[in-house]
C-alpha cells in the first residue's frame, strides 16, 4: 500500500514553490489550512467520496464550502488534486506543506514538556539556547505534564532531549535490571 505521505509530498513540494515563488506563502498555508479541515469534516468527506460526483464537482463543493478563503489560483490546485481523486490527501499536503514553510525560514516547533510551568522569561532563556544549538529559530510550545515530577522534556522534530527527573529514574532503573 502506498504511504499517504509520499502520495501527498509532491503536490505540497509544487504548492509551496507556486506560494513561494508568489510571496503568498501565508495566505497558501491559511488556504490549505481551511481546506483540509473541510475535507475532515464528514459531511463534506462524504460528498467527496460520492462516485456519482466528477471531479469538477467535487472541486466545486469544496470551493463552495472554503468560498471567501480560498483564492482562484488554490482552486486550480484543488482541481489538480481532484483530477487525480487526491482531495482527501489535504491534510498531509497541509503537513508537508508547512515542514517545507519551517526549513525554508529556518524555524522549528518545539515542545516543552515541563513538571510545572515555565514564566515567560525562562521560555524565551530556553528558546535561545535551543536556536543556537540547533541553528534555527526556535517557536517552544509549553505543555505542563505533572507526570514529569521535575525537569525538562525537549522534543524538536526527530531529537528528543529528557532531562526529566522520571526520565532519569526510568534510566536508573533499567540499569539496575541489567
Amino acid at each position: 500500500m502506498i504511504n499517504t505521505i509520499t502520495l501527498g509530498r509532491p503536490y505540497a513540494k509544487a504548492a509551496f514553490e507556486y506560494a513561494s515563488t508568489a510571496g503568498q506563502a501565508d495566505a497558501w498555508l491559511a488556504m490549505l489550512c481551511f481546506s483540509a479541515a473541510a475535507v475532515q469534516t464528514p459531511e463534506v468527506a462524504q460528498q467527496l467520496a460520492n462516485p456519482a460526483l466528477t471531479s469538477e464537482q467535487k472541486v466545486k463543493v469544496l470551493a463552495q464550502v472554503c468560498s471567501g478563503h480560498v483564492d482562484d489560483a488554490f482552486i486550480s490546485f484543488l482541481s489538480t488534486l481532484s483530477s487525480n481523486d487526491r482531495l482527501s490527501l489535504l491534510p498531509v499536503v497541509l503537513e508537508q506543506f508547512t515542514v517545507l514553510k519551517a526549513e525554508a525560514e529556518s524555524t522549528l516547533d518545539v515542545e516543552v514538556q515541563t513538571a510545572f510551568e515555565l514564566s515567560a522569561e525562562q521560555l524565551q532563556t530556553l528558546a535561545a539556547a535551543l536556536s543556537k544549538r540547533l541553528a534555527r529559530t526556535v517557536q517552544p510550545k509549553p505543555v505542563v505534564n505533572a507526570a514529569l515530577i521535575g525537569g525538562l522534556l525537549i522534543r524538536a522534530g526527530d531529537l528528543v532531549i529528557d532531562s526529566s527527573v522520571r526520565g532519569k529514574l526510568n534510566k536508573l532503573a533499567e540499569a539496575l535490571k541489567s
